[in-house]
């Protein structure tokens, strides 16, 4: 039976209750739900090992085998080897650049004091990457049997962000997550959820049958409730874990690196890393110094205004069930932060001594160089290739400016020019441009949407109606622009209006779905109408045909479609000119289609078919040909 999103919050919200009233029992749960999984993948392979040794046995006893026997022992093979591969989970290694104790042993040093305070295991390696980010990662060498290696992942722009008090707090809330017993536990649930992920994937790569159908019933049912289970426990692995840095660190230390790690992370989304990208606009090459020039934007600190903005925003928003993460204000009021009920907290302050200064020592220099390198390096090529398309967006902007100053434009000119005002020269000067747009055509759906995705990152609600303009019409715009109001009522903590669009966007998904199944195919069910085309259209179509000597007769009429029939969905029937003495093949009629599809210019989608196939073939298109001849208006060539 599938659970609905609904269904799943229920569970979840019930799981959680039960977690806070009686821990213990809620995992015992979950190793059992754990172990039900594993007692039923072994009991269905210890029935294949069963089956196998019969057959092998009759094999033996008779002294015969035939092709069912060798049929039935594939079969049973098949799902026994997918689950014997399945059980071996396979983690790909982080990548990172590995730090070692003589360079940075400060860094080292405090890592040994907080792994001893919390009773965690050593680390085997630490990597150090150009993320906003830091994180544990245990990739057992054994797949199900464990035998961990243990990663420590630092992110260079974190380290720069924060204070060292404020890095030994995030360092020790990650490693809390493999302090004590309750870290293997974890670490056993997530492999298996792998395991799990990887048998499904396998069955459903696999061509036999018979393999999809031992499983698939059963973790129907099995895996949104283990899925909801081990949410819960994630989630309570998350306030374990600050626990932990609030013992080791103090909950000052830690509800200061939340509040830094949210409004910095903000600051370089929305302001450092779009500054950089930028510079395309008037640079051939990336910038050499992309880290160098982080660094010191995060040492100089965030503006008050922008930092309040941001401190509000992330205030606002409210846990939920698609991130297992808590909320902040969820996670200021559990570790007890005194100013946990305000509206408005301390803002980070500017950096007198930044962690990677403090913890990297003179090694940081180096450091911060070979990622400067290495991002220039990565970004060369599609770098240069954006400049040259810049530098040709501005060249037909510029003609474009000298035509609007002599005269009117098009709507397509008035609208190439505002978008691309907008894209190369700011928000700002692309808003007047826009509206000007829209008061002459109002109904713009490109129009509409960028200038309410450009009000919505200015916090403007007005932008929500240019987006629902941009939504009624064209139905393929209904899920972006859903996603990107969802996205900013979110961010604004109005979580149950946002959920309005959530499942707007979801059915829209299945509505669009179906859509495209009854347009994949043609059958002699279907209803045809006329296809209703100006006479121009219907010509330069027929002068395109003409130079196919092949097509003989060509039909035109609409499929009547139940979803979206405002978007028509043309079927053209071709009727193939063979000479007497010639046989006639599928492939020829094939090569025809293909051939058709690629060269055939015209603005409408459209379906085509032979209608007087080989006659050793189906009658099927056919009695379609029949249909179409039917449908007034239909024959629109004839060679």
């Amino acid at each position: 039976m599938a659970v609905t999103q609904q269904q799943f919050d229920a569970l979840i919200q019930r799981l959680e209750n039960l977690a806070r009233r009686q821990p213990g029992r809620y995992k015992l749960r979950v190793g059992l739900l754990a172990l039900l999984g594993y007692a039923y993948i072994f009991c269905v392979l210890a029935g294949l090992l069963a089956v196998l040794a019969l057959l092998v046995l009759a094999v033996f006893s008779t002294g015969r085998i035939n092709f069912y026997m060798v049929k039935l022992g594939i079969l049973i093979l098949v799902p026994m080897l997918i689950i014997l591969q399945s059980l071996w989970v396979t983690f790909p290694p982080p990548t990172g650049l590995e730090l070692h104790r003589h360079q940075v042993p400060r860094l080292f040093q405090l890592i040994d004091k907080l792994t001893k305070a919390l009773d965690a295991p050593q680390f085997h390696r630490i990597l150090l990457t150009g993320d906003f980010n830091a994180g544990v990662f245990q990739r057992p060498r054994l797949g199900v049997f464990g035998w961990q290696q243990n990663y420590l992942l630092l992110g260079l722009p974190l380290m720069q962000a924060l204070s060292p008090a404020q890095l030994s707090a995030v360092l020790a809330h990650e490693i809390g997550h493999l302090s004590g017993n309750h870290s293997r536990f974890n670490a056993w649930i997530y492999r298996v959820r792998q395991t799990y992920f990887q048998i499904l994937q396998s069955l459903q790569g696999s061509d036999e049958q018979g393999a999809s159908v031992l499983f698939q019933g059963f973790f129907k049912w099995y895996a949104p409730f283990f899925s909801a289970y081990s949410f819960v426990l994630a989630r309570m692995n998350e306030y374990e874990a600050d626990r932990c840095a609030k013992e080791i660190a103090g909950a000052q230390n830690m509800a200061e690196a939340l509040i830094a790690v949210e409004i910095k992370s903000k600051f370089l989304e929305g302001c450092f890393w779009p500054g950089v990208l930028n510079q395309v606009n008037h640079q051939a090459e990336p910038p050499a110094a992309t880290f160098t020039t982080m660094s010191g934007a995060l040492a100089a600190g965030v503006s008050h205004e922008d930092a309040a903005k941001w401190q509000e925003q992330a205030l606002a928003q409210k846990t939920s069930n698609e991130d297992t993460h808590p909320c902040l204000a969820d996670r200021l009021s559990a570790l007890g932060y005194p100013a946990a009920g305000r509206k408005k907290l301390p803002l980070p302050v500017p950096l007198e001594i930044s962690a990677a200064q403090q913890y990297l020592g003179n090694f940081l220099t180096k450091l911060t160089a070979y990622f400067d390198r290495s991002w220039k390096e990565r970004n060369e090529t599609p770098w240069r290739q954006k400049y040259a398309s810049v530098q040709e967006l501005l060249k037909q902007l510029r003609e474009l400016e000298r035509k609007a100053e002599k005269g009117q434009l098009t709507e397509e000119e008035a609208w190439n020019r505002a978008h691309w005002t907008a894209e190369l020269k700011g928000s700002e000067v692309g808003i007047p441009l826009l509206r000007e747009l829209l008061a002459n055509h109002p109904a713009h759906a490109g129009a509409n949407y960028l200038l309410g995705q450009i009000l919505l990152e200015q916090d403007d609600a007005t932008g929500i109606p240019h987006i629902e303009k941009a939504m009624s019409g064209d139905p393929h715009n209904v899920i972006p622009c859903c996603e990107t109001i969802y996205c900013w009522l979110k961010e604004q903590g109005k979580l149950e209006e946002a959920k309005v669009y959530q499942e707007r966007a979801e059915k829209h998904y299945e509505m669009m779905f179906r859509a495209q199944q009854e347009r994949s195919f043609v059958i002699e069910k279907d209803q045809f109408a006329p296809h209703n085309l100006p006479p121009a259209a219907v010509r330069d179509l027929c002068q395109q045909l003409s130079g196919y000597p092949q097509v003989k007769e060509a039909y035109l009429a609409q499929k009547v479609v139940k979803y979206f029939p405002e978007q028509r969905f043309y079927v053209m029937g071709i009727a193939v000119r063979r000479a007497w003495y010639k046989l006639a093949g599928s492939d020829d009629d094939a090569k025809l289609l293909n051939k058709l599809a690629a060269e055939l210019k015209w603005p409408e989608h459209v379906y085509m078919l032979i209608v007087n196939p080989a006659s050793n073939e189906s009658g099927a298109r056919k009695k379609i040909g029949k249909k179409l001849r039917k449908i007034e208006g239909a024959a629109i060539y004839k060679y």
